[in-house]
This record gives structure tokens, C-alpha cells and sequence, in this order.
């Protein structure tokens, strides 16, 4: 026996009553969600608007804390907090989170001038590994080996490098004051000092031809590798060797790092084939990065200088030359970051600047020693203490190049 037919009326009717219904549901979530109170929602709901248990708690909290706390705060306030917090836990100095207006002064536009350092990380703020001759820095009698811990009364403590640089940085002829702590000094305040800033001009690639006992050699320092680096070392590295240079002293003091393509190209000047640098990560695909061909003669010998401020990139490039033992490698323990960054935006307006993986050297070696801890980098060969006067490390290096030449 068939089912007696419904009527187009009384379908339409049904239709109509389930199209109210649920449009008075939608009204109610939507009124409990937008009035900062998700955790009233029905369970159905929640479940389907929130993602997992802990991001309830997390929101729960945010808004009770907005609600009930004694004195106003704002949601986006606690917002930003929740997130420090997260990042805090991961105990990776690497690792920060950029507020709005930190993630802006981040990306200010390169016209942007500063005092003339280069800076490496400390745990205090930033240590100054080198300052620029007739910068505001060197006319304020600023040295290597100070540490910059405040901007402005801010404290760069737990601040990334790169935020921290990015304040001491403004447009040119305005005044910025720094906090400044000199080790070794007894000092147990740091002293305040103004400078004014200026357009930069700092050299990426510096070279010079040396003699010693007669034999010609070149001395090629890199300060940072940034876009086109290699291009540069290349021309001066060549140019060196058609003048009559029998070796050459890559110097790489002081240098921070930069792109990792760069490292890799710079390797490849001197290493003609095979693993400059393999990087692994838990969401990233391992990957091998090969020599890039058409590196000068391997019967040409190069020393690699190095101090504690040689970091990321910079040493990924003087652990690639040790391991393929293409280079002796002079100075000191090297900084020892042995993973990298990515920087991932939020919808507030801020960015996550977070460890995504790790690298390791052709054999193998991780440089920071394994994870985001601060390790002992790659281990000169010879060890050479480099101090305020930075002519000592490069008078062994040339040294032991002119014997390697001869």
C-alpha cells in the first residue's frame, strides 16, 4: 500500500517551519557568541564553533578575566599575552612573537637609517660585534663587545633580534637613546647614551691583497649575507686571484648571517660539488642544498675566519669548507645557531617569528648542537682568541695561509 501524497502546501509549510527554527538557533548562537560568551553556547554548538577543548578553556579564560577582573582590560590585550605565554613555553631564545606595532617597525621601509653596528644576539639585548668607521656609533665611542640593553627606556630583554634592531632604527637626523653595558668594566648600571641617526652605508663585501714573507694573498670580509652577496665575494675573490693572490683569507667575523640561498652560493666559490647544507623540520620537507658549480681551483688554499659573532649563515658556509676540508678554519667557537626561522603573519596585524626546522653540515652535524639551544658551532681548527684589536686573528690567519701557499 502506497503512503498517502503530501501536499505541495503542506511541504512547503514544513520547509518554511525548519528555515525559522534554525535561522532562531543561528540568531541565538550568534547573539551568546558576539556578547563574549561562548562557553553559554549549547554543546552542539561550541563543539561545531570551537575547534578543541583547550581553545575553549583558553577563550573561557581570556573572557572571564575580561569580565570579571576588578579593574577593565581588553580582550586584545589578554589576546597578545596568551600568545607571549605560548611562545615563552617553548624556552627557544629564537623564537618571539611581534606585536602590531613591532611587526610594523619590523617592516619599515629600508630608507629607514640607524648608528652604524653590526649586532649579534645576547641575552641581555644586542651584543655589537662591529662598528662602522664615522658611524654615529664610532663618534659616540661605542665598541665591540658592548651590549645595547635598552631603546628608548625599553628593555630588549626577551625581544627578538630583529625587533630589537628594528627600533634602534628611525628615519635619519632623530635621536635615539640606548642603554649601554661595557663587560669587563666593573659597570653594574648601564650608562645612557644619545645618538643621532644616519643613513648607513654599510659595505657588504670588503677586500684588500696582503704580502707576507713575500707571498701574494687576499683577504675577502663578508658582512652579511644578504641579497647578491655572493656576486659580490665572487668579483672581489676573482679579482684577487687575477692580480697574483695565492690564497685567500674568506673573513667572516662578525657576520650574523642572512639568507641561507647566499650561504650556499658563497660555499660554492670554493667547494665545487656536493652537500653544502641539508635542513630539516617537523612540518618542513627535508631538503639538500648542492654546490652550485664553477668554484675556483680546489689547488687554491683558503683560512675561513671566525669569532663568536659568526652565526646561521655564516656558519653554515665555514662548517660546509670544514667538511669537505676545502678550508682551515681559524678563531674562535662560533655562535652556534644551529636552526631557522619563519615568519608567519596573524589576522591582528602581528607575526609569529618562530623555529621551523634545523640544519646540519654535510656530515652531518647539527650547529647549534641539537635543538634551539645555543651550542659550541663549528670548532676552529686552530684556536685564535680575537679581542677588541681584530688584527691579531687575521695576522695567524694570513700565516698559516702564506704556509699553505708556498
Amino acid at each position: 500500500m502506497r503512503s498517502p501524497r503530501r501536499s505541495p502546501v503542506a511541504d512547503g509549510r514544513s520547509l518554511g517551519l525548519l528555515a525559522l527554527a534554525l535561522a532562531l538557533v543561528l540568531v541565538l548562537v550568534a547573539g551568546i557568541w558576539l556578547g563574549g560568551h561562548p562557553e553559554n553556547l549549547p554543546a552542539f554548538a561550541r563543539d561545531a564553533l570551537v575547534p578543541d577543548h583547550e581553545t575553549r578553556v583558553v577563550d573561557e579564560a581570556i573572557d572571564r578575566i575580561a569580565r570579571d577582573y576588578y579593574r577593565p582590560i581588553s580582550k586584545r590585550r589578554l589576546a597578545g599575552s596568551s600568545i607571549v605565554g605560548a611562545v615563552a613555553s617553548l624556552n627557544d631564545r629564537f623564537s618571539h612573537y611581534l606585536t602590531p606595532s613591532e611587526f610594523q617597525t619590523f617592516n619599515r621601509p629600508p630608507s629607514f637609517a640607524g648608528i652604524g653596528v653590526a649586532v649579534g644576539p645576547s641575552r641581555r639585548g644586542l651584543a655589537i660585534a662591529r662598528v662602522f668607521d664615522s658611524s654615529p656609533a664610532a663618534r659616540a665611542r661605542l665598541r665591540a663587545g658592548d651590549v645595547i640593553v635598552t631603546v628608548n627606556g625599553r628593555s630588549l630583554a626577551g625581544i627578538s633580534e630583529n625587533a630589537a634592531t628594528a627600533l634602534i632604527k628611525g628615519p635619519p637626523g632623530t635621536d635615539v637613546v640606548l642603554g649601554i653595558v661595557s663587560p669587563g668594566h666593573g659597570q653594574r648600571a648601564a650608562r645612557s647614551v644619545r645618538l643621532t641617526r644616519a643613513t648607513i652605508s654599510e659595505p657588504v663585501v670588503a677586500s684588500v691583497m696582503r704580502s707576507v714573507r713575500g707571498v701574494k694573498l687576499g683577504v675577502v670580509g663578508l658582512g652579511t649575507f644578504s641579497p647578491g652577496a655572493h656576486g659580490e665575494v665572487r668579483k672581489s675573490v676573482e679579482h684577487l686571484l687575477h692580480s697574483g693572490a695565492r690564497g685567500i683569507v674568506l673573513d667572516l667575523r662578525a657576520n650574523g648571517g642572512g639568507l641561507v640561498e647566499e650561504a650556499r652560493l658563497v660555499a660554492s666559490i670554493f667547494i665545487p660539488r656536493g652537500t653544502i647544507v641539508t635542513t630539516r623540520g617537523r612540518a618542513q620537507p627535508r631538503q639538500t642544498l648542492t654546490a652550485a658549480g664553477d668554484a675556483i681551483s680546489t689547488s687554491i688554499p683558503v683560512v675561513v675566519l671566525v669569532d663568536a659573532n659568526t652565526a646561521s649563515a655564516s656558519e653554515i658556509v665555514a662548517a660546509a669548507l670544514q667538511d669537505h676540508r676545502r678550508a682551515t678554519i681559524i678563531g674562535t667557537h662560533t655562535f652556534g645557531k644551529g636552526v631557522f626561522q619563519e615568519e608567519e603573519p596573524l589576522a591582528n596585524g602581528g607575526a609569529l617569528d618562530i623555529t621551523v626546522g634545523e640544519y646540519f653540515t654535510p656530515s652531518g652535524r647539527n650547529l647549534g648542537g641539537g635543538g634551539v639551544k645555543q651550542g659550541a658551532g663549528v670548532i676552529p681548527d686552530a684556536i685564535v682568541a680575537n679581542g677588541v684589536d681584530t688584527r691579531h686573528g687575521l695576522d695567524v690567519a694570513l700565516d698559516a695561509l702564506a704556509a699553505k701557499a708556498k
